[in-house]
């Protein structure tokens, strides 16, 4: 289902990915067969609002489907691929990383489809998988838009440290039809895109992905830190913020978005927080009965 080509050039690919700054990472034009990116567009599930729920339970512009065997056929023979050892094996020659495991329940991955004015704030990832203990690893995020400009945003952007934008440097590629970016998660893997923002005339269009996380049950221990989940840093003010300058209408709804962003992030850290600290005085009460 990979392109031979992209197979054929493997060690070239690993190098790339190895040598990579901010962090390991490589992009890959014509990731899949043809005949396998065509199909995966053809199919995609349309937009469900049920599937929209962001981390604050509201429905928000972006629908996740997980269960991609129920898509459509093809889609099931995507779901035994990805899982398959001969698919593990080839994300390792592309990318040095060795005993790949795959998740079956897509956590978090499958189809994914942002609507126009979504956005996604650099974050790194949850570091493990709790229910099995493995490490995260590995982000397979391969593209489906035959139509998008660079100007409409949501290119991923890869953020050497969003924490500092004054010295945050990013590396960003266009969503762009079976071009696929990989990348390796770590504590500094920092990734998101910018708002979408496409023209009166493309409204109907969507950014579309299907995203593949990958596991190893061990990693550098240098490397190794507590579980936890994903850390979002929220965006910055834009760069013509900034004294003696006039706001419009449409930049002050901005910067009320950006900021309403703020706090929800910050409700929901708060909210995982207690949730954290009842689960551990249940174990505590448990163990004393």
């Amino acid at each position: 289902m990979i392109n031979e080509k992209v197979l054929q050039n493997a060690p070239a690919i690993q190098r790339e990915f190895q040598s990579a700054v901010p962090f390991h990472h490589v992009k890959i034009d014509d990731f899949l067969q043809p005949g396998a990116a065509e199909a995966l567009l053809r199919d995609f599930p349309s937009f469900d609002k049920e599937k929209a729920l962001n981390e604050l339970g509201h429905v928000g512009g972006k629908a996740v489907v997980e269960n991609v065997r129920d898509v459509s056929p093809f889609y099931a023979k995507v779901y035994e691929f990805i899982n398959s050892k001969q698919f593990l094996e080839q994300m390792s020659a592309l990318t040095g990383i060795p005993d790949l495991i795959a998740d079956e329940t897509l956590f978090g991955g499958g189809t994914h489809e942002n609507l126009d004015r979504q956005y996604l704030d650099a974050h790194i990832d949850f570091n493990i998988d709790e229910r099995r203990m493995l490490h995260r690893r590995l982000n397979l995020l391969i593209y489906l838009n035959k139509e998008w400009e660079e100007s409409w945003g949501g290119s991923i952007e890869l953020h050497s440290n969003p924490r500092i934008p004054e010295t945050n440097k990013t590396i960003g590629f266009a969503p762009l039809f079976n071009r696929a970016v990989i990348f390796e998660t770590s504590e500094f893997s920092w990734h998101g895109f910018p708002v979408i923002r496409l023209p009166e005339d493309k409204k109907h269009l969507s950014r579309k992905s299907f995203s593949i996380y990958l596991y190893t049950k061990d990693r550098p221990a240098e490397e190794i830190v507590a579980p936890h989940t994903t850390f979002y840093v929220a965006r910055p003010f834009p760069d013509y913020v900034k004294p003696g300058e006039v706001l419009q209408e449409q930049d002050y709804q901005y910067l009320r978005g950006l900021m309403a962003n703020r706090d929800g992030l910050i409700q929901m850290y708060q909210e995982l927080l207690v949730q954290k600290e009842q689960r551990l005085r249940d174990l505590m009460k448990a163990r004393q009965s």
